[in-house]
């Protein structure tokens, strides 16, 4: 018998195409195939087609995904891999999660068929109807509940499953039907969201590009880690890469954990306590202005209340400023001395003292920031805070420079499908939603974050979620979230459309199957330091009973009476051709609409080769004033003082006009004897959020781990390995035990995102590892967001 040739790579693609026939429930052996005959199946040399995609989930890389595909089944999947950009090309390529893509459409948890709810809401318990039992119930149900109730009854969840030009056609079938109640904000940095546009002018929060900070001297990095939460594609993960191998700079990284960001590369690990930063900035202040460091021409040039001689009129003489809460005579009359701040911090004094030295002599500064430090009950001080370090100093809008906050990124803006006009004008922050289920009518512009109304006139009855996991698993104190929606009386109906039975499909009335976008014709585009655009057609034909979301709500809106309204006359391909040639029409270099579906992947270079956050307002602040009262950077902020003396704020509750530190609220903050471990949460490798959380491979390869240091481990008796219990007034979780000093003493760590698996009309002991089983709903005062970063806990051996 000859000697079959079987390269590696061969032997994985067919082992692929072997997988994916078993994935989609085909008999075939797999011994027979490879080996029966002595020849692998490989030199069969089937027809294969490839196929451009995209990934769409909550991640800027959104990879380009090459599907190889044979008789209609994904074989194997690839990424770019392709110079061809014409200039230094930062090639996009997949991480580990987007190349186990093939896992999630075969796998066990995938929806195949429309499903109604015959169990208890939360069970999991469904059988399979028609796709018209299906609408016609739904449609049914949507239209008693808005005559019954108003539009306003009716809430679309916040939710980042899927991302493309057509990917959020929700909110225009709703707009067609008269209006739905919007969520504003997101999960993720609601807080920064909120403070930079009012103190600092902005209509977003992002900075300077990364590419900004090689000309930078020294970078500060409080809590970020763009190698974990921005893996693939050519974002801020091959952006930071890249950075810490060309700049000279020195880079602190400011964190609880000593991160993969910090890996690997020359710098320094500072270790602070979790939801310190504000504390740590208080003192290197305190240092820049008692050490003669600061930049006082800058401040009263382009500032707003540092000291008494730029205050507004309706502060001045009160010592309010800034300079005031620093030196102690302000509001309370504490010095923010190094010593105050050491015991608060954990980083000793005189290193405190150190870094003020460092901050005020090194030119340039770059201070960027994540979304950790800010994910906090006083995430808004503690963002604000950090963006004081390159004001004092007046290391803004310069070359090498940022402002403080998150860095920017260069993308291409491809147009969306329109939405339409919301007849609907009150909105609510995003992770109040079961407030507004439970108890909506008490919802205030006052005391709840309300907007567009002075208050809510009805309660959330209906909730329309589409590829997303905030329902639970991704939402603040889990138990509290089962009891809202497992009560029928409260919200009447709940749809949920997905490609996988997640923790919160299982509180669908009417679950879905979605296609994936790869499973499409779709459109996105994304970018870092480098600009790029995916262009995909669909990698197989749609199989069991997947619809796409489109083909699906135009069979609603069919049913609604509103078709027209809301197709237009045209197929979801017929609008991503629009929207492209729209966007091109602004942009005459981007390639035509067939070039770019032939050409698959298309890369620019940022024209001005980097961003330089108020550069701008910089050269010349008359010219171009910030959108803020005084049209100037806002270090007091007379918006904020009217705020605070507005709003119906709770106890410890801290809305100040300049950046403080508050410890946050005592029931999630503040250690105890009995929960005397702080845990905060971080991205991890083997997820986005909880997207990829049901993929085995990647679970064994990546397991859910609590970090906790040597020194609380040892009087506990926990070991490596061992599984222990996290528990605190919220709920209890178990996972594994990482022992280790990359995380700092008293305060223990896990990654966000894991699978919730807990039964919940039991002892409601999650065994997945799921942090927001001990996370607090209680939101931060002025956005009124995710504070999941806030907890105190105790660890015993499960």
């Amino acid at each position: 018998m000859p000697q079959a040739n079987l390269s590696r790579r061969s032997f994985l693609r067919t082992s692929g195409a072997l997988g994916a026939l078993a994935g989609a429930g085909g008999a075939v052996a797999a011994t027979d195939a490879l080996f029966g005959s002595g020849v692998p199946c490989a030199h069969a040399a089937p027809d294969e087609k490839t196929v451009w995609g995209h990934c769409a989930i909550n991640c800027p890389g959104r990879c380009p995904l090459r599907f190889h595909v044979v008789d209609d089944e994904v074989t194997w999947v690839e990424s770019y891999a392709t110079p061809d950009a014409g200039f230094e090309d930062p090639q996009p390529r997949a991480c580990l999660r987007g190349r186990t893509y093939r896992r999630w459409m075969n796998g066990p948890d995938r929806v195949n068929y429309p499903m109604r709810r015959v169990g208890r809401r939360g069970e999991g318990r469904f059988e399979r109807v028609s796709w018209d039992e299906a609408l016609d119930a739904i449609a049914s149900e949507l239209r008693r509940i808005i005559d019954a109730y108003g539009n306003e009854s009716v809430f679309l969840t916040y939710a980042t499953g899927v991302s493309s030009t057509t990917a959020r056609t929700l909110p225009r079938l709703m707009n067609c039907l008269g209006g739905y109640l919007a969520g504003y904000g997101d999960y993720s940095a609601m807080q920064m969201q909120r403070i930079l546009p009012v103190v600092q002018g902005m209509t977003g929060f992002y900075g300077s590009t990364l590419n900004a900070a090689e000309e930078a001297e020294l970078i500060l990095a409080f809590g970020t880690s763009p190698v974990e939460t921005r893996q693939g594609g050519a974002v801020s993960h091959y952006d930071w890469v890249r950075l810490r191998e060309k700049a000279g700079a020195r880079i602190i990284y400011i964190d609880p954990r000593l991160s993969d960001s910090a890996m690997g590369g020359a710098g320094e690990w500072l270790p602070i306590n979790p939801g310190t930063d504000a504390a740590l900035v208080s003192a290197i202040a305190h240092e820049l202005v008692v050490g003669d460091l600061i930049d006082k021409e800058f401040l009263d040039a382009y500032c707003v209340g540092f000291d008494e001689d730029t205050m507004p009129p309706s502060a001045r003489g009160q010592n309010r400023s800034y300079r005031d809460y620093l030196m102690g005579t302000g509001y309370d009359k504490v010095e923010k001395t190094p010593e105050w701040a050491a015991p608060i911090t954990g980083v000793p004094a005189a290193r405190i003292r150190e870094l003020a030295r460092e901050v005020g002599t090194a030119k340039p500064l770059f201070v960027v920031q994540g979304w950790g430090p800010q994910r906090r009950s006083n995430g808004e001080m503690n963002c604000w805070s950090i963006t004081m370090l390159p004001l004092l100093t007046g290391q803004v809008g310069l070359p090498g420079t940022n402002h403080g906050g998150r860095e920017g990124s260069f993308s291409i803006g491809l147009k969306s499908i329109p939405a339409g006009q919301n007849p609907v004008k009150a909105s609510i922050p995003v992770f109040l939603y079961t407030d507004a289920i439970d108890h909506g009518t008490e919802m205030t512009a006052l005391n709840a974050g309300v907007q567009g109304a002075p208050a809510l006139t009805q309660n959330i009855k209906c909730i329309l979620n589409y590829a997303g996991n905030c329902l639970t698993n991704q939402h603040g104190n889990i138990n509290r979230a089962h009891d809202i929606l497992a009560d029928e009386s409260k919200c009447e109906l709940i749809v949920v459309w997905e490609t996988a039975m997640t923790d919160s499909a299982k509180y669908a009335d009417y679950l879905l199957p979605d296609l994936f976008r790869f499973e499409q014709r779709s459109l996105i585009g994304t970018g870092g330091d480098v600009a790029y655009l995916v262009a995909g057609e669909a990698c197989t034909t749609p199989k069991f009973e997947r619809k796409s979301l489109y083909e699906c709500l135009t069979l609603l809106a069919r049913r609604l009476g509103v078709e027209e309204a809301f197709t237009e006359g045209k197929t979801e391909s017929e609008w991503i051709e629009q929207l492209y040639e729209e966007t091109r029409a602004k942009d005459a270099g981007l390639p035509t609409y067939a070039e770019a579906l032939a050409r698959g992947v298309y890369l620019r270079e940022n024209p001005r080769g980097r961003t330089i956050v108020h550069e701008a307002f910089r050269a010349d602040p008359a010219a171009n004033p910030l959108s803020t009262p005084s049209g100037k950077i806002e270090i007091y902020s007379e918006t904020l003082a009217q705020i605070a003396a507005a709003w119906d704020l709770g106890p410890e509750d801290v809305i100040a006009p300049v950046p403080v530190y508050t410890p946050g609220f005592t029931e999630t903050d503040v250690p105890t004897e009995r929960l005397p471990l702080r845990c905060s949460g971080f991205h991890y490798r083997g997820r986005l959020h909880s997207s990829w959380g049901g993929i085995e491979l990647l679970r064994q390869a990546n397991p859910q781990e609590l970090w906790i240091n040597p020194a609380d481990a040892e009087p506990r008796g926990i070991a490596a390995g061992d599984r222990v219990r996290v528990a605190n007034d919220f709920g209890a979780t178990e996972l594994i035990a990482k022992v280790t000093p990359r995380v700092v003493p008293g305060t223990v760590c896990m990654a966000q995102g894991a699978w919730h698996d807990a039964d919940m009309g039991g002892d409601r002991v999650d065994r997945g590892g799921c942090i927001n089983t001990i996370t607090t709903h209680r939101p931060s005062p002025l956005a009124k967001g995710n504070p999941q970063h806030s907890n105190i806990c105790e660890v015993t051996k499960a």
